[in-house]
């Protein structure tokens, strides 16, 4: 993409989609007016730096103007919101869970303890992220009211914008953009299903009203079983990690990560099937306890299986499809790609 491009794109890309088409017309045509007939990349940077950083630029088109936070940091800002708020909801996550851990002892539906931490957990994290919103915008109005202010928008170093910097803006079309919130989730649901996995002969079971609440009848799986499969096991959630991590350093769909992508739910789906398969899966109270209920009979115990595997399998055949289709996309519209 040339420097003009790039630079509409960046304006662009922080107004309303409505607008962007227009106001992409009505800018172009503002700066080939601005270029002799014979221009070259110096007089493109020339026109440019008379137009200023796209942010200020930006915000001129904008109906409601940036007032606590202006044009000039409100990038950073945001970029820096985005990036710590996961990060400290995933610390309040973890310090709920291992408080309440530590403090069962064992008097209390594990069900009613989950759904009390879950509550409990909210609050933390909306509390955890009120008080980073505030500080860090208290930090950033107190930036923008610094008596040195530069004409222009800072950079993440904070120095002024020259159209030089449009060179380091990596653009990625949006069929094929990963956002770091699905990233998030991927690494959120990894460490839920981990942790079932290896407590669930406290956590997935028969639970029945009781005089004092839910009372734990009995756990679903044999958790000596699910135990002899820990390698297995640690290997889906390494791949998986791993997986992760690297959608969150490429930012995009490509050929490599549809094929990591792709692999870690071949892995995954092998696994899920030799772990399902194995007999002394289940516990043998809970299998007593679900025929006595519903009267399943072995022809309709194995159709249960079969159909987990077959659910299991399609969903990781979709999402791997949708890895490569994404990869394999193309489009006009981009989106520059953030640090």
């Amino acid at each position: 993409m040339t420097l003009i491009d790039l630079y509409i794109q960046e304006v662009t890309r922080r107004l309303p989609e409505r607008n962007r088409d227009d106001i992409a017309l009505e800018l172009r045509s503002t700066i080939e007016d601005m270029l002799p007939d014979e221009y070259s990349e110096q007089d493109v940077k020339a026109a440019l730096s008379k137009l200023g950083s796209p942010a200020n630029l930006a915000n001129g088109y904008l109906d409601r103007p940036m007032h606590l936070i202006g044009p000039r940091f409100y990038d950073l800002y945001l970029q820096l919101l985005k990036m710590i708020l996961p990060i400290a909801a995933g610390i309040s996550i973890i310090s709920v869970i291992a408080e309440r851990v530590v403090a069962y002892d064992g008097s209390e539906a594990v069900l009613n303890v989950i759904l009390d931490t879950i509550g409990y957990g909210i609050w933390k994290i909306l509390s955890a992220a009120i008080q980073l919103f505030f500080w860090v915008t208290i930090v950033f109005a107190i930036l923008e009211r610094t008596p040195n202010r530069k004409t222009g928008a800072a950079s993440s170093c904070f120095q002024p914008w020259k159209p030089d910097d449009l060179h380091n803006i990596a653009f990625i079309p949006i069929e094929k953009a990963i956002s770091k919130g699905d990233v998030f989730g991927s690494l959120l649901w990894t460490a839920i299903w981990a942790t079932v996995y290896f407590n669930a002969v406290h956590l997935v079971g028969v639970y029945e009203k009781g005089p004092e609440g839910l009372v734990f009848v009995t756990p679903t799986f044999n958790q000596e079983v699910l135990l002899s499969y820990w390698p297995l096991i640690v290997l889906v959630i390494a791949l998986e990690a791993a997986t992760a991590i690297y959608k969150w350093t490429a930012a995009q769909w490509t050929r490599r990560v549809a094929l990591l992508n792709a692999a870690m739910h071949l892995v995954s789906s092998v696994i899920f099937v030799i772990v399902i398969s194995d007999e002394r899966l289940f516990n043998p109270s809970f299998v007593a306890y679900m025929t006595d209920l519903f009267d399943m009979s072995d022809v309709s115990k194995n159709g249960i299986y079969g159909l987990a595997v077959f659910l299991f399998v399609i969903f990781a055949l979709i999402d791997a499809y949708q890895g490569f289709r994404k990869a394999n996309g193309s489009g006009k519209r981009s989106i520059p790609a953030k640090p």
